[in-house]
Parts: structure tokens; C-alpha cells; sequence
């Protein structure tokens, strides 16, 4: 048993506005889960908040919303995750945006050559590359992936000197649907692409496996997985950013992390872009607590 620790990344800073005057209701997710037992039900090490700098709607023309503060925040994040990675610790980070991802690449990033499992409903692949068909840049948690590998301008690719984050061949994008506008893109590249319905073809638990294992491999000293919400039906789970049909079961994201998170070189689980402004009664956050205390409390 490797002893799991919690931390709370409650950022919002890589979101656009969901209506003028508002902000992102992503930065709750941990209060949600926590409120749902997440923490004290996987018996988790609490290891605090990393508390983001004050969200911005406005943007200078030709950056991404935040940049400054996300690089920033990215560091920070960072210095908490790395030493628990470094130290043994299975760790959950409870976000916040999938920009959050940033700040735990670059923890891994810092410590050595780790690989990346990136499970959401969409391949966040956008850059100034392919902006002519995946819509203009100016978000980084539609960007997220494309900047970790490397793809995007400087102050948030290149951290401490480090780009890219995590190489191409080390990275599996696992439930993204089959009109996702990166696709050809990722497809063509050397990361390797899991879509939503090949996963239910496969069996989620056998791809779970499957990925796992061809991280065995690879030459990594791990490898981190990312959680964006969105990887769930909507019609199961409503309350993210940015819901696209065609998506997973609780019960197929369970039996996926359950056989991630098994895995000798797995370090570690972020989730992202839950949205509990959505979900007043709390219902679904308690749906997805449970999936994750599931998947989590009988792999570790």
C-alpha cells in the first residue's frame, strides 16, 4: 500500500468567462469532493491548498487569458506536488481547471522523465499551429495538452527552462470523441490517441491495462494522470465546462482508473473542471467522489 495525499489546486485561471461579470465555478470542485468524503474516505495525507492568484477576464490581444499568473501559479503548484512525488506519496490533486496541469508536469518535469495518461472528453490540443481549424488560442484549459508538449508561447511552454513537459511518445489521450477538431493532428503526431468509443469497444478496464503496461515500456521513471470531468456523458455528468455527448459511464471511469492507478509507475491523479455551480444539490459530485474512492481505494 503507497500512502496517498491530497492536495487542493483550486484554479480557474485557464477558463473563459462562463457569462460577462462571472467566473469559472471550477475552483469549488475540491470543496465538493471533500464534502463528499473524497479525503477522509481514501484515508489521504492532507497536504493543503495552493491558493491561486485573483482571476482576470480581461486579456492583452495576442496572449492566453492569466498567462502571467499561470505561470506563476504553475510554479508554485509545483514546488507542493514535487517534493510529495519525490517523498513516495500517491497523490490526488484536487483542482481547479485543466490548466493545473502545468504546475504538476512541471513537478514531474523537475524530478525526471515521467509519462502522462490524459483522460477528458476532448484533446485540449489547440495552439497557434492549428488555430485555423481548432478556433483561436486565448484559453489555456482548451490548450493544456498542446502547451505541456510544448506547443504555445514561451512563458507557459518554456517553465524554468524545461519544454517541453512531457515528451509526445510519452503521453496516451484516452476519450476525446471522434469530432474532436485536433484529432487528425494528435493522430499524425507520436501521442497516442484512445478515443471514447474505442474505449467502450476494448473494455475500460482492459484499457486501463493496456495503457498501463505500454508504460511499462516506455523509459519513464512514472507517469501522472490527468482527470478532466468532461470525459463523462453529460447526460450522467452535466456539470462541467464544456460537454460533449458520446462520452464515458461512471462505471467505465472507474474500471479505467482502477487499472491506472494499480500500476507500480503510476504517481499520481488530477481531476479537473467538475463544476459544482452546476450541480446545486450536490448529487453529482457525490456520484463522481465515489468513483474516484472506488477506483482509488482498491488499486493502491
Amino acid at each position: 500500500m503507497r500512502r496517498l495525499s491530497v492536495v487542493d489546486a483550486p484554479s480557474n485561471l485557464g477558463l473563459s468567462p462562463p457569462a460577462p461579470g462571472a467566473v469559472p465555478g471550477v475552483y469549488k470542485l475540491g470543496w465538493a469532493l471533500r464534502e463528499a468524503g473524497v479525503a477522509t474516505r481514501l484515508h489521504a495525507a492532507d497536504r493543503g491548498v495552493v491558493i491561486p492568484p485573483r482571476y482576470e477576464s480581461r486579456k492583452a490581444e495576442g496572449t492566453i487569458l492569466n498567462e502571467v499568473a499561470l505561470a506563476g501559479y504553475s510554479r508554485k503548484l509545483a514546488d507542493r506536488v514535487a517534493p510529495l512525488v519525490r517523498s513516495g506519496e500517491w497523490t490526488l490533486v484536487l483542482g481547479g481547471d485543466c490548466s493545473i496541469l502545468l504546475g504538476t508536469m512541471l513537478a514531474l518535469r523537475r524530478l525526471g522523465r515521467y509519462g502522462l495518461v490524459f483522460v477528458d472528453g476532448h484533446s485540449d490540443f489547440r495552439h497557434p499551429g492549428n488555430s485555423a481549424t481548432a478556433g483561436p488560442v486565448g484559453a489555456a484549459a482548451g490548450e493544456d495538452l498542446a502547451l505541456v508538449t510544448g506547443r504555445g508561447p514561451p512563458a507557459l511552454i518554456d517553465l524554468e527552462g524545461r519544454a517541453p513537459l512531457v515528451r509526445d511518445e510519452d503521453v496516451v489521450v484516452v476519450g476525446p470523441r471522434p469530432d474532436d477538431p485536433c484529432r487528425d493532428e494528435v493522430r499524425g503526431s507520436r501521442l497516442q490517441l484512445i478515443e471514447a468509443p474505442e474505449v467502450r469497444a476494448a473494455g475500460a478496464a482492459a484499457t486501463g491495462r493496456r495503457v498501463a503496461d505500454g508504460m511499462g515500456r516506455r523509459a519513464v521513471s512514472g507517469f501522472w494522470v490527468h482527470l478532466d470531468a468532461d470525459v463523462v456523458d453529460p447526460g450522467l455528468l452535466p456539470a462541467v465546462d464544456a460537454p460533449a455527448p458520446g462520452g464515458l459511464t461512471f462505471e467505465e471511469l472507474g474500471g479505467l482508473l482502477r487499472e491506472l492507478a494499480a500500476s507500480p509507475l503510476s504517481v499520481g491523479l488530477e481531476v479537473t473542471v467538475f463544476d459544482p455551480d452546476r450541480d446545486a444539490e450536490g448529487r453529482l459530485a457525490g456520484r463522481l467522489a465515489d468513483t474516484l474512492v472506488a477506483a482509488l481505494s482498491t488499486s493502491r
